[in-house]
């Protein structure tokens, strides 16, 4: 019997300790080094995308028609601030002012304002066209510490920020499959990252795109926790005191 409880001690510990490679991140990331860093990321533009697009000249009054007349649209202030955005609709166009109808569905901000500053010389000179994405944000559920939609002003995010501004992984996240849902031209992707590799880096999920979903799944100690599964460790430390006491019982 005091052998049977040794044992049963023993698988206690083995079943509550998480091993190294289980809980540390990018455990292979020497291996990145002197790589180089990609630099040139921009999101792509998809429908229901916002754009806040400003055009400026030293000439302020010739710019005012392409300007849109804001006060008549409602409030900018609060939740009202994406009235300033031209909505991309679902045939991937945007309607600007007196150059009617533009397609912007798959291009970055960057080609967008080259495009216009285009058209818009024709009309104003020395132009100068800024273009944002004001509706880019992220996503992040699950088993991390502080979940919630995050808005990202400079519309670059990569998925080990948009995990700290989370909070982290609680204790029982599994950090060897981080799920990001994605959609893309009209069709939803899923994929599975590995959290503790390296390889995260050369990921194309690195780089979070607006309105992707981050999903952290429990680990079994998580899903033990909510009941799903019986406890292991609580029921053998149960078992074990079971025993221990009929060995002090039948000396």
């Amino acid at each position: 019997m005091n052998k049977i409880a040794i044992l049963l001690l023993l698988s206690i510990t083995l079943f509550s300790c998480a091993t190294k490679k289980q809980i540390l991140y990018f455990q292979d990331a020497e291996n990145l080094n002197l790589k180089e860093i990609e630099t040139s990321f921009e999101p792509i533009i998809e429908p229901n995308d916002i754009l806040y697009i400003t055009v400026s000249s030293i000439d302020s009054d010739v710019t005012k028609p392409f300007t849109r007349n804001i006060a008549t649209e409602g409030s900018t202030s609060g939740n009202n601030i994406q009235l300033q955005g031209y909505l991309v609709d679902s045939e991937g166009d945007i309607r600007f002012p007196v150059l009617g109808t533009l397609p912007v569905m798959g291009k970055t901000r960057g080609t967008v304002e080259k495009e216009l500053k285009a058209k818009l010389s024709e009309y104003i000179r020395d132009v100068v066209v800024d273009v944002r994405i004001i509706n880019f944000k992220v996503t992040v559920i699950g088993e991390v510490n502080t979940p919630g939609v995050f808005r990202i002003q400079d519309e670059r995010v990569t998925l080990p920020e948009a995990i700290a501004l989370a909070g982290d992984f609680t204790e029982d996240g599994k950090r060897k499959e981080v799920t990001v849902i994605r959609e893309e031209n009209g069709v939803r992707k899923v994929s599975k990252i590995d959290y503790t590799s390296s390889q995260i880096f050369t990921s194309p999920y690195y780089f979070l795109k607006q309105n992707d979903i981050v999903y952290v799944e429990p680990s079994l100690k998580g899903v033990r926790k909510s009941g799903f599964i019986p406890d292991v460790p609580a029921l053998l430390s149960f078992v074990t005191v079971v025993l221990s006491t009929v060995i002090i019982l039948t000396r």
